[in-house]
């Protein structure tokens, strides 16, 4: 059997509320607007903000308060951390999700007759976005966890049982915080050299694991290094696994990696980091964020939820 392999956008006469009321929306979205922060700052404003669209004219007031808190709280966030720019806000989630198929060449045999779970490294999306995630638990620091909250930045876990049970506590508070944690295996392993009884194993396992810990049985599936073979797509889909995203690049603290010859971003692409600290890498993982927010903001991409598209 064939393993696949993967390395790792009049004026009035009559003064009315609702004029007021759409003023202040006009003027909390101009403080949204490139060049508006105040005075002192360091941190940009990034370009291409979406367009936000109003609520009802009963709750502008509150709308725009909120608006300008909002907006607020993130510059401050961003100038705290260090980036260069504030973090582009995501779009919506999709009314519709796009249909989510196996990547060509990523295939194995028999896999739509099978129905197994399309294996993919980008979301079809024309939004500007791409979603970042992050594999198998080993490092546990404090400072990620307060940084993507402040940024309200969304991201996805992949999770390995014997790094993760060293403090189930942590990704706890990552699930508090609404973030996605999903399976990637009890221990690890190379799938393609383990049978299908004990690839299932693996999975199934980690199954039960997330879903007893965190009380959610998880839709998403990576194998680790990216391996998989028939064997390991037919046990994801036995133990409910819906989808096998993989990635098209990989950020680390001092540099990123790509899978296509362009070596850039596209609209949709799943991004993939690990957790680690200086004693793997030359950097913590707030450097790895950082890294990440700079480059994907300045490119005009936002960070989405991958959940939200699946």
């Amino acid at each position: 059997m064939r393993a696949v392999g993967q390395n790792d956008k009049s004026r009035g006469k009559r003064w009315s509320p609702g004029g007021l009321r759409t003023g202040l929306v006009v003027l909390a979205l101009a403080a949204l607007a490139p060049g508006c922060g105040r005075g002192g700052t360091e941190v940009e404003p990034a370009g291409g903000q979406q367009p936000l669209e109003a609520p009802p004219a009963r709750a502008l007031d509150a709308y725009a308060t909120k608006l300008r808190a909002a907006h607020a709280a993130r510059t401050a966030a961003a100038r705290r951390w260090g980036l260069k720019r504030v973090p582009l806000t995501a779009p919506p989630p999709p009314a519709k999700k796009p249909a989510i198929t196996t990547r060509d060449g990523f295939e194995v045999d028999g896999h739509r007759r099978l129905d197994l779970p399309p294996v993919f490294t980008t979301v079809p999306t024309k939004d500007r976005v791409v979603f970042l995630t992050i594999d198998d638990g080993a490092e546990k620091d404090p400072a990620f966890l307060r940084m993507t909250n402040e940024l309200r930045i969304p991201y996805t876990v992949f999770l390995s049982d014997y790094l993760a049970k060293e403090d189930y506590g942590y990704f706890e508070r990552m699930r508090d915080a609404g973030v996605g944690l999903h399976n990637h295996t009890l221990r690890h392993p190379y799938l393609p050299a383990l049978s299908h009884a004990r690839q299932k194993r693996e999975i199934c396992g980690m199954q039960k694991v997330i879903e007893e810990r965190y009380g959610e049985r998880p839709a998403l599936f990576r194998p680790p290094y990216g391996n998989y073979d028939k064997a390991t797509l037919r046990a994801a889909k036995a133990c409910g696994i819906t989808h096998v995203p993989l990635w098209n690049a990989e950020v680390f603290a001092d540099h990123w990696e790509y899978r296509e010859w362009d070596r850039s971003l596209h609209p949709g692409d799943i991004v993939l980091s690990h957790f680690r600290g200086r004693e793997d890498w030359k950097g913590t993982m707030p450097d790895m964020v950082r890294r990440f927010l700079n480059k994907v903001t300045a490119e005009g991409y936002a960070v989405g939820r991958l959940e939200d598209y699946l």
